[in-house]
């Protein structure tokens, strides 16, 4: 017998929420073994994904309106966390390279600061995906299915 649509799209809700926890351990033991902890801004991305994981699990479990807007507000947060932190890791980069050249300019300076080790310019960005994806896995779900 096949699977209803609904019972389908409940596998791809809970996948997707798998890969989610998955993708923020991951990221979350990579800032870690990257020492990324020198000062209390580098502790954000810590606290969002804490929250977010905390979020998740009681969204996964609880299936409850709260928990899906918590869980939604928290993805919005990842995604602001990483876009932010994308603008910060090249701002960063940007100073290095010009106090390095102070001449640098225009597409040779953001072909140098886009390739620079440290701080990854983009590394942030794996924090707003990640947010997209709890965001899509919530995609459809509606108030009138959740139970309060």
């Amino acid at each position: 017998m096949a699977d209803s649509p609904t019972s389908t799209l409940a596998t791809i809700r809970r996948l997707l929420l798998a890969l989610l926890v998955f993708g923020m351990a991951g990221t979350t033991a990579e800032l870690w073994l990257m020492g990324h902890y020198e000062d209390w801004k580098q502790l954000i991305p810590f606290g969002v994904m804490a929250l977010s994981t905390l979020a998740g699990f009681w969204h996964g479990f609880a299936r409850t309106t709260s928990s899906a807007s918590l869980f939604r507000l928290s993805m919005l947060l990842l995604m602001v966390a990483g876009a932010t932190g994308s603008v910060l890791h090249y701002r960063a980069n940007m100073e290095f390279q010009l106090e390095m050249d102070p001449t640098m300019g225009g597409m040779a300076l953001l072909l140098k600061v886009l390739h620079a080790k440290a701080p990854p310019a983009l590394a942030p960005g794996n924090m707003a995906l990640l947010g997209l994806l709890g965001l899509v896995s919530t995609l459809g779900i509606s108030r009138a299915f959740h139970k309060e």
